[in-house]
């Protein structure tokens, strides 16, 4: 049950950042830029814990899998503090 979770998020952090990126492409607002890259390091975490978790549970992803979504905070952060009108 869990691994249906952990996929189910995979995918729907992925989801928004598609919608976002989308959203941004049509209407060029740059929060929306912002925010599509952070859900790509959202969406990548999530991939990679769902790789450590079902693929190889063995091994300890536990970096790999946080770094994606430090990128991701971080880009989240530039974007809603450091460019603004």
């Amino acid at each position: 049950m869990a691994d249906l979770v952990y996929v189910l998020c995979a995918l729907t952090s992925f989801a928004c950042a598609v919608l976002l990126l989308r959203a941004y492409a049509q209407r060029r607002v740059r929060l929306l830029f912002w925010s599509g890259l952070s859900f790509v390091g959202f969406a990548l975490g999530n991939l990679f814990l769902v790789i450590d978790r079902m693929m190889v549970p063995a091994a300890d992803l536990t970096l790999f899998r946080s770094l994606p979504v430090l990128a991701g905070l971080a880009v989240l952060i530039y974007g809603l503090v450091w460019d603004t009108k």
